[in-house]
């Protein structure tokens, strides 16, 4: 239907009012030239609605129900199809045999393909845990030859079934993508067995877009690789990776005066087999990271066991949320309280038998920017809790303890203990029955 402002037909101003005064107009219009029977009728005729009011309707209805809509008339078939409905699309390719999660039909991923893949922009991909799920996946993106990502994400929701997946099959239809794609700015591709060589691909064709760069646990990835990345990739802002591929060289890269300032590095410390050597990073080179990404945030998840710390927290490192999910011993979260000023969030999930008291004040005294913290199966005195909280004061905004973690006594018992924290937190706080975090 042809918009209408001010008596004049096919204006431009139109395109920039709300749905809700294009519907005002078009009943203003149909009350104004017709009798008022007709107008009554013509009111209720949904198939009139203009293609900026439909389309905005259709974009709040999920993929099932638009397609039964489209089915009502040729005007809201047109709708269904077009471009701006299909620029973001999650394929769901769970199999009905390994999981009970929905997919999406066969039948619509030939149409998307045969008709919208040139329209896609935004795309990610769901997998289960069965190899038919990433194999499909890589199908689906060898065919998209006419389409220019910007964001591409693959997640799978169980085991890495990516992995499992013929290695050259990913890397070919993945570089389908990279080829075509010259404005991609956003790249997760976690526990897939993408290489160095088709890095250099991504480089060669989005280095001058690429934004976002999540990549942990891809086992055919070197530090040469990454760093390639780092060195082209100028506008990178956000990059999450597993330990063994940081190193001094990328720190520097990413703090070259040519890359923009780094706002988030996630990095992976996992122990694949007890024992395991961890090298250490200079603190020279987080010096020349805080330097030149004085606000950037640092979150490093660590998955090692007791004896395998020896390389960390021996210097400062400018860290600012810290996820230990093994346990943990009381000489590394005192070296924790020494050596991370910077430290925002700290979830401790285990640590033993011996009381965390003087390395939770500890913590308070140094980490002076501390404002979330979960503990799991530790255990601190009540007193030692309460002065730490009395330390942090109201910047604690999330304060996640389990109720075994507090060891009552001479001062407070269980039942006194929530209303002294209450007390210096400002607010009303339990311990927790299970883990929040």
């Amino acid at each position: 239907m042809k918009r209408m402002k001010g008596g004049e037909e096919g204006s431009d101003d139109s395109s920039c009012e709300s749905p809700a005064e294009v519907c005002k107009k078009v009943r203003k219009q149909l009350s104004d030239d017709s009798e008022p029977e007709v107008a009554e009728s013509l009111d209720c005729n949904w198939a009139r609605l203009p293609q900026e009011l439909l389309l905005h309707i259709f974009q709040y209805l999920p993929l099932l129900d638009r397609a039964y809509a489209s089915q009502v008339c040729r005007g809201w078939n047109q709708a269904f199809h077009m471009p701006e409905l299909w620029r973001c699309f999650e394929f769901e390719l769970n199999q009905p045999a390994s999981s009970y999660l929905k997919a999406t039909h066969p039948d619509l991923i030939k149409q998307i393909i045969k008709r919208h893949s040139n329209h896609l922009q935004y795309v990610s991909f769901k997998v289960d845990s069965s190899t038919e799920s990433a194999e499909a996946a890589c199908d689906i993106l060898s065919q998209l030859v006419n389409c220019s990502l910007k964001t591409l994400g693959l997640i799978s929701t169980a085991r890495p079934s990516f992995m499992e997946v013929p290695k050259s099959h990913f890397i070919s239809a993945l570089t389908v993508v990279f080829v075509n794609s010259k404005s991609l700015s956003s790249l997760k591709i976690d526990d897939t067995p993408v290489d160095d060589p088709s890095l250099k691909v991504l480089v060669a064709n989005n280095s001058d877009t690429l934004k976002l760069l999540k990549m942990s646990s891809c086992p055919h990835v070197s530090p040469a690789g990454i760093l390639c990345v780092a060195d082209q990739c100028h506008g990178l802002r956000e990059l999450a990776l597993n330990y063994h591929l940081l190193s001094d060289e990328l720190l520097l890269a990413l703090s070259s005066e040519k890359h923009v300032h780094l706002e988030h590095l996630r990095i992976d410390v996992v122990s694949e087999n007890p024992g395991q050597h961890f090298h250490t990073i200079k603190k020279s080179s987080w010096d020349a990271m805080m330097r030149h990404s004085p606000k950037f945030n640092l979150v490093m998840y660590f998955f090692l066991y007791e004896d395998e710390f020896g390389p960390f927290f021996n210097e400062e490192i400018p860290v600012t949320h810290l996820y230990f999910g093994r346990s943990v011993s009381k000489e590394v979260l005192g070296r924790v309280g020494l050596h991370c000023p910077r430290l925002v969030e700290l979830v401790v999930c285990a640590n033993g038998l011996r009381p965390l008291d003087e390395e939770l004040i500890r913590i308070a005294k140094h980490c002076t920017q501390l404002s979330a913290i979960g503990l799991g199966e530790c255990e601190v005195s009540c007193s030692a809790f309460v002065e730490f909280v009395k330390m942090c004061g109201r910047r604690l905004s999330q304060l996640s303890i389990m109720e075994e973690v507090l060891i009552p006594d001479h001062k407070y018992s269980l039942d006194e203990i929530h209303w002294e924290v209450s007390k210096h937190l400002g607010r009303v706080w339990f311990p927790d029955m299970m883990p929040t975090w």
